[in-house]
């Protein structure tokens, strides 16, 4: 189980904001935007032939990030655990939208997984086992990104990049990290 009850977590918001990226738990749209762009420098620079699957998509946020660039996948499939944000999801972005706790149930297959900020209230082992799980349901990669710090919250996991870098050697993965364009915040490729 999260840290905290996911439904607590974002219920909360979710009736106190309307701009979706503070429902989602993000200061602002450009601190969520910010993310989804570093993230995006991972992936190729084409992904009309790719298949992406956003793991814990929330509110569709990065399909509408892609479309408004014109760079919209192939085929996109949203996973989200909160119901509530699934129908919203679907009809901001017009795709297929999944109810689908990471940890537990089956994962579709796709070339890139793509994950920013649903792993932040998990456990350490919930974060291990869902990076785990996308990167062996991926066919190319996973992106995604991470709190950096010392793991001294009782709400947000923190991690340093020396320890995904060994999550990485564990998988086989060849991994790419970047940082320094949010303070505590770092973003990581796994690549087969």
């Amino acid at each position: 189980m999260p840290r905290i009850d996911n439904k607590s977590f974002y219920s909360a918001t979710i009736s106190r904001h309307t701009d979706t990226a503070k429902q989602v738990h993000w200061n602002s749209a450009h601190s969520q935007q910010t993310r989804f762009k570093v993230l995006c420098q991972f992936m190729p620079d084409d992904l009309s032939t790719s298949s992406i699957v956003d793991a814990g998509c929330g509110f569709g946020d990065l399909y509408l990030y892609l479309e408004e660039r014109s760079s919209e996948p192939k085929t996109y499939i949203g996973l989200e655990v909160m119901e509530s944000m699934i129908g919203p999801a679907i009809e901001r972005t017009g795709c297929q939208v999944l109810a689908c706790d990471i940890l537990h149930d089956p994962l579709p297959e796709a070339d890139f997984y793509f994950c920013s900020g649903a792993m932040n209230i998990l456990t350490r082992f919930e974060t291990h086992l869902f990076i785990r799980r996308c990167f062996e349901a991926s066919k190319k990669g996973f992106v995604f990104n991470l709190l950096k710090g010392e793991d001294e919250s009782l709400v947000y996991n923190y991690f340093h990049p020396s320890e995904i870098k060994k999550l990485a050697k564990e998988l086989g993965a060849k991994v790419k990290i970047k940082e320094g364009y949010l303070p505590r915040d770092f973003s990581v490729a796994f690549y087969r």
